[in-house]
């Protein structure tokens, strides 16, 4: 069984429990991407990713024009636009929460599931029960100072001595 882990993208005032908030989430999921890597434009155009779309579309158009420029084989711009594309797969989902984040929809948590089904159920159930709520976990700060006679800490500049 092949686990994916899942971002979960809500509006920026929902509250933890509102079950009205989960009608507008998105659940992006990480790793590579094939549709994507095989239709780069065409994948984010239809995610409503309008300036990653910009972006991939000059990049591919910037590569088409300067292997033309410079007298590039078809074989050396195949494997420089395969490449692209495999650039494209790997950062499809990465762009893809940008894009949300940017928006208003920042990531608010991240579920591990095997499918996407999966991964709307659990995210639906730690939504909307507090209970379940992701941990935070802080690290304990202490009031103590570093001895100024520590040698391999550097807690001063080498000209403090």
């Amino acid at each position: 069984m092949r686990l994916r882990t899942y971002t979960l993208h809500l509006p920026d005032g929902a509250l933890r429990g509102d079950a009205r908030a989960f009608d507008d989430a998105v659940l992006v999921p990480d790793g590579f991407s094939w549709p994507a890597f095989a239709f780069s434009v065409v994948w984010f155009l239809y995610h409503r990713l309008w300036l990653a779309a910009l972006l991939v579309l000059t990049l591919l158009g910037g590569l088409i024009l300067g292997g033309r420029l410079v007298g590039m084989s078809p074989i050396a711009a195949t494997v420089i636009t395969l490449l692209a594309s495999l650039l494209i797969g790997l950062e499809a989902s990465s762009l893809r929460r940008w894009t949300y984040a940017r928006n208003g929809r920042p990531a608010r948590d991240a579920v591990v599931a095997a499918s996407s089904d999966e991964a709307e159920a659990k995210a639906i159930t730690r939504w909307l029960d507090p209970s379940i709520a992701p941990r935070t976990t802080t690290v304990p700060t202490t009031g103590r100072r570093f001895d100024e006679s520590v040698i391999g800490l550097f807690p001063f500049s080498e000209g403090h001595r």
